[in-house]
């Protein structure tokens, strides 16, 4: 009798700690769901600030298109930076130069990111892959992307395959942006090809503001989120797209990657201009835009005229692919009054001080003044109508910075 009992509070001793195990696994769990946190807004409480690199792969899953989103939430303003797949450099990751587009190719979107990261010296938290065909699906998901066509495409390729795409401004199905995206003429230029794929670019994100209605619905979501990789969890992915999905769509900012084309083992390779400082500078002059205060420096594209005030040959030409490629608008590139000028000076026709101050922080120019003040005995200039600033560049420029002199 007394073994029975014996047994039977060793059962209630045993199910009591089995209680308490499973209240205690209950409430780790509940605990650890309630420590749980979206790392996207958890992120942009310390940096309004969102950038994400997209790529495209092709139909072999090759590297087709990469740009990168910079986007301030506060503003709603955003910029999209183009990544030629031949820009060229001694990558760590390779060990060797390559184009870049052999980086995603051979070590993965992980590596890729990290080299762009480098190239354009941004941190670049959040990265997105979608496979072509998985693209030309989204799109006729959001209705089809609006795309301008200067002139109609008719064109048969080698492989008796006809392309076909009517001119103006046309809404493109999936269909025809797997087109867009794959036609070659022969008189295209890899630039053109690249700014093809950027229109396709913020098309998306314009696509992505205009049906956010439909996306953002919880059950389609999903739908949207199946046909791209994110590296991030669906909660997280669905407050980030959320997010970018509020851009001005009307106003994005468009920049690329410059340099100079030369052939290394048999591939023609874009190495970036000044070894990549001047692009890291030019994102870097776009982001302040950005972030705005009151979004007065990004409602348009403000237009420069460059005047070489000196010697040098060919110096306002060249520096106003430096301030087209920091997404100024320059109107033109000519000589001023005179080619004796010690100083560099920009005259801000504007009266805006703080759009003034970004254009000298690009150059490291801080000699600003008014056009009324340039109107003086000793100081005359010519100046186009219509443009909001005028760079005079003197010999105190060495082509990309002012040099302060000592005094």
């Amino acid at each position: 009798m007394k073994k029975g009992r014996r047994i039977r509070d060793e059962q209630k001793g045993f199910i009591f700690i089995l209680i308490i195990l499973l209240f205690t696994v209950i409430l780790s769990v509940v605990f650890s769901l309630s420590l749980k946190t979206n790392k996207v807004l958890d992120a942009i409480e310390e940096d309004e600030m969102i950038r994400v690199l997209f790529v495209i792969e092709d139909d072999d899953k090759s590297f087709l298109f990469s740009n990168l989103l910079i986007y301030s939430t506060v503003s709603k303003k955003a910029a999209v930076v183009n990544i030629p797949n031949n820009v060229g450099q001694i990558f760590q990751s390779l060990g060797r130069v390559e184009k870049i587009a052999t980086v995603y190719e051979e070590k993965g979107i992980n590596d890729f990111s990290k080299e762009v990261e480098k190239l354009l010296n941004v941190e670049i938290p959040y990265n997105v892959v979608i496979n072509i065909e998985q693209f030309t699906k989204l799109t006729d998901m959001i209705g089809g992307m609006r795309i301008f066509l200067a002139s109609p495409i008719n064109y048969v390729d080698e492989n008796d395959v006809r392309y076909l795409l009517p001119s103006g401004v046309v809404t493109l199905d999936g269909d025809k942006i797997y087109t867009y995206l794959h036609y070659r003429v022969e008189e295209d230029t890899n630039a053109d090809v690249q700014e093809r794929y950027q229109n396709v670019m913020t098309a998306f994100l314009s696509g992505l503001h205009e049906k956010n209605y439909i996306i953002f619905e919880k059950e389609n979501f999903d739908r949207y989120l199946n046909c791209m990789s994110v590296n991030l969890e669906e909660d997280e992915s669905f407050a980030l797209f959320e997010l970018i999905s509020g851009v001005d769509a009307e106003s994005i900012i468009k920049q690329t990657i410059t340099g100079s084309i030369r052939n290394v083992d048999g591939q023609q390779l874009l190495f970036p201009l000044n070894n990549a400082d001047f692009i890291k500078e030019a994102v870097k002059q776009t982001t302040n835009m950005l972030v705005s205060s009151e979004g007065a420096i990004t409602n348009r594209v403000y237009v420069l005229e460059i005047q070489n005030g000196t010697t040098v040959q060919g110096l306002a030409r060249n520096t106003s692919i430096l301030f087209q490629n920091a997404s100024y608008d320059v109107l033109s590139a000519v000589n001023a009054d005179r080619n004796d000028y010690q100083e560099t000076v920009i005259i801000d026709h504007l009266g805006n001080s703080e759009v003034a101050k970004m254009v000298g922080e690009f150059i490291h120019c801080d000699n600003i003044k008014t056009a009324s003040e340039m109107i003086n005995p000793e100081e005359t200039f010519n100046s186009e109508a219509n443009v909001d600033f005028t760079v005079i560049l003197g010999s105190d420029f060495n082509g990309r910075y002012v040099i302060k002199r000592k005094k």
